[in-house]
């Protein structure tokens, strides 16, 4: 756990990450909770957060198991009137669903304020979901800022949004965004919140009749929400030229800012930076067009939502329609095509081969000794299936090991394991981190013990989220077999293994006996990260 006081403050103009500046405005805006599962592009919110809270004082900062649990300690400690940050990525938010949708009907006491990273161009990611979509389903506000100062600016005021109509805000980031650095204005922090219990407990306790009541409530409450949108100030509508108009979205105002000085004359331009979409403004903004060609970054959702709001003689352009990619990140070169502009000259270093250098395991990775045993068992066996899961291990399906058949999210491992083994195609093996295990693992887990599954389980214990950075899992290696064991696995057919390279027959032979058990085996493989022992080394001496 780690504390500060809410006089903690950046600089009057630091150069900082935009989330950085998330953070900063999280802190500034008087957070008394703070909550997050790492995951590529949020990490650095929430890591800025544990190092601005280290020396103690009233923000009560925890990275969690998940980000369901992360964010269902954030709806306990807007339950006690304080308000709270909870942070994850665009695929953390689905694992987060449940009580993030339900907590939109409950009468929020502290503001709550989620601010997830979205992955265009799947960087870091297995999809590229647009989280405007789930803040629009839950019937949520949502934030987009297009510059590391509106990141600041309005994570501010989303949580006094949130407050002010009693419903969590999203904050929806984009990588490029969360990335950038630039110099961010701060301004004086507010004091947290006293300690209240929200209520009445009737507007809490989602049974049928409250949860009715309540959803009708947050359907009455759509118009001011609306009206909240219609009146913000990010969203700005400038002049220009022609009958052909661009309406941007969060980053997309940037990359036209970037061609602008090229173009002749500069187009009708609205910038639209909150949810739910402001419907009357984009209709006056495009009362005299015949045209308008939307720029987000993401999924076509604005896109989308003009085709039934403006007449069928304004011609809707963006990702749907063909005007630009339909899948990756909005940059200079596909704006400029979709505005007409010519293409930039590209210069080639003629004659220069580069070599492919494609992700590997670190040297001395414990994980390279695992999937050295398992190819040693798999030349033997024929492994029928061996799946994956998220994590530095997922390396494992590129060459030299080539070891995995499949990676689809967190925890599926076990899951499709079982599956496969219960369709007939054995061996089994489900290859998991101890991060991984924690966050997702545990419930496919105890579906297999109940079934004695004939399947193989390899927890990779790294102690350690490493591929996120080093942060903590939520339980040391000391306490992972006790989880397995209480879940009620065969004790027999438990182990834990001390990995080294000298060890990997030995390694090899182990496995290979489990593969034979015709029921339900796991197999801790244990040795601390190679990156993290060399940052506790450097830290102790």
């Amino acid at each position: 756990m780690t504390t500060t006081t809410h006089e903690t403050a950046a600089p009057a103009a630091e150069l900082m990450l935009g989330d950085d500046a998330v953070a900063f405005a999280a802190l500034h805006a008087g957070i008394h909770n703070a909550y997050a599962y790492p995951g590529t592009p949020s990490t650095e919110i929430f890591a800025r957060v544990i190092r601005e809270t280290k020396d103690g004082g009233e923000v009560v900062a925890h990275w969690c198991a998940n980000e369901k649990s992360a964010y269902e300690g954030a709806i306990g400690a807007s339950l006690a009137g304080r308000r709270a940050l909870v942070t994850m990525k665009h695929v953390g938010l689905n694992v987060a669903m449940d009580p993030f949708v339900n907590s939109a009907l409950l009468g929020l006491g502290g503001g709550l304020v989620v601010a997830v990273a979205d992955d265009p161009g799947m960087h870091s990611s297995q999809n590229e979901q647009d989280s405007r979509c789930l803040a629009e389903f839950a019937r949520v506000p949502c934030l987009e800022p297009a510059t590391p100062q509106e990141a600041y600016d309005m994570t501010r005021e989303a949580f006094a949004l949130s407050e002010r109509c009693q419903v969590p805000v999203v904050l929806r980031l984009v990588t490029r965004l969360c990335h950038e650095r630039a110099r961010v204005r701060v301004r004086p922090a507010e004091p947290p919140k006293p300690l209240h219990k929200a209520g009445p407990r009737q507007d809490w306790v989602l049974l049928p009749a409250n949860a009715r009541r309540l959803f009708d409530g947050l359907l009455a409450e759509q118009p001011e929400l609306r009206a909240a949108s219609e009146r913000s100030p990010y969203n700005r509508r400038t002049g220009g030229a022609g009958r052909r108009g661009v309406l941007t979205t969060g980053i997309g105002r940037r990359y036209l800012g970037e061609v602008l000085p090229e173009m002749r004359e500069p187009p009708p331009h609205l910038h639209i930076a909150t949810y739910p979409l402001p419907e009357a403004l984009v209709r006056a903004f495009a009362a005299d067009l015949d045209e308008v060609l939307v720029l987000e970054d993401g999924y076509p959702f604005v896109e989308r939502s003009l085709r039934g709001l403006l007449p069928e003689a304004c011609r809707v352009l963006g990702r749907e329609s063909g005007a630009l990619p339909a899948s990756g990140e909005l940059n200079v070169v596909n704006v400029r095509a979709a505005l007409g502009l010519p293409a930039l000259p590209l210069h080639e270093a003629a004659g220069l081969q580069l070599p492919a250098r494609p992700p590997r395991l670190c040297d001395g990775c414990v994980h390279r000794d695992s999937y050295a045993a398992m190819l040693q068992v798999m030349q033997d066996t024929g492994i029928g299936a061996v799946t994956g899961d998220i994590g530095c291990y997922t390396l494992g399906a590129l060459p030299p090991y080539q070891a995995i058949d499949s990676c689809v999210c967190m925890g599926a491992s076990i899951g499709m394991a079982k599956g496969a083994s219960d369709a007939g195609l054995r061996p089994a093996i489900a290859v998991i981190g101890d991060s991984t295990f924690l966050h997702s693992g545990i419930p496919p887990l105890v579906d297999a013990i109940a079934h004695d599954t004939d399947m193989t389980v390899l927890i990779l214990d790294n102690e350690t989220t490493a591929m996120t950075g080093g942060q903590p899992t939520e339980l040391p290696d000391s306490r992972l077999l006790p989880v397995v064991l209480g879940l009620g696995a065969d004790p027999a057919h438990v182990h834990v293994f001390q990995a080294h390279p000298r060890k990997v027959p030995e390694l090899a032979a182990l496995i290979r006996k489990e593969v034979a058990h015709p029921g339900l085996s796991l197999i801790v493989v244990r040795r601390e990260c190679v990156q993290t022992a060399s940052a506790r080394r450097k830290h102790e001496g």
